[in-house]
């Protein structure tokens, strides 16, 4: 990460921020949530590490040069982006040739709360761990929940979208697919977590990596703002 020029794509409170910049990453973070980033500034007087934190909206980065990075990174939080095609558009117009893009989500087969559950079953001595799906292929809204402390939850809109989506928007972003993972939890995520079996069977996330081409390589170039839905439209319109 050494003198690399980052963009921490909805970076809540800048925990991953902190954590490239202390590797001599060059850091931007952006959150459109302003007391989120309120909260991440915050923290920069305790620890210097010249993280420059903005209040923007994913969707549209204005704020932000073209091809300033060769880093975007983004953690569990584009399923949460309504339109997040559009934000995936303005990281390939932020992206460096040959820049990359990494992204976690939560599986959208796996880790959906109304379209997936887990099940435990017992037969001849043996136990069963495995998860139902169903409409797996249908993009759709549904709230989310997320623990803010003393045992209260909050509810935001989620999005869950097909696997191939995104694969489809980092294409339609200029980016070619390197990375495709589906990464095992570490060891003491399992102590005394009633869903333990689920998670050690079942993968609840995926790593998603993308690698801007460079301009004109493969027949593609990087269309900027609003790429994918652009895009699809043009192919729509010449097929008439």
């Amino acid at each position: 990460m050494r003198r690399l020029e980052l963009l921490d794509l909805a970076c809540g409170n800048s925990s991953l921020s902190r954590r490239f910049a202390r590797e001599s990453a060059r850091v931007s973070a952006v959150d459109a949530s302003a007391p989120v980033v309120r909260l991440a500034r915050a923290r920069e007087p305790k620890e210097p590490l010249g993280i420059r934190s903005l209040v923007g909206d994913a969707r549209r980065l204005d704020r932000l040069e073209s091809g300033g990075f060769d880093v975007v990174v983004s953690d569990t939080a584009l399923r949460d982006i309504r339109d997040a095609d559009r934000a995936v558009g303005e990281v390939g117009r932020g992206l460096r040739p040959s820049g990359r893009f990494v992204f976690s989500i939560c599986h959208p087969c796996f880790d959906v709360r109304s379209r997936s559950a887990g099940e435990i079953e017992y037969r001849a001595f043996t136990t069963v761990v495995s998860r139902k799906v169903r409409r797996y292929r249908e993009p759709y809204e549904e709230p989310a929940s997320c623990k803010v402390g003393d045992g209260a939850f909050q509810e935001s809109p989620g999005f869950p979208r097909p696997l191939s989506w995104y694969v489809t928007a980092l294409g339609d972003a200029g980016l070619v697919v390197e990375r495709f993972e589906a990464p095992a939890p570490r060891p003491e995520r399992f102590d005394g977590r009633p869903q333990a079996p689920f998670v050690a069977e079942v993968p609840l996330h995926r790593v998603l990596g993308g690698r801007r081409l460079a301009d004109g390589a493969g027949g593609r170039a990087v269309s900027g703002r609003g790429a994918p839905g652009r895009a699809r439209r043009a192919r729509d319109t010449a097929r008439r």
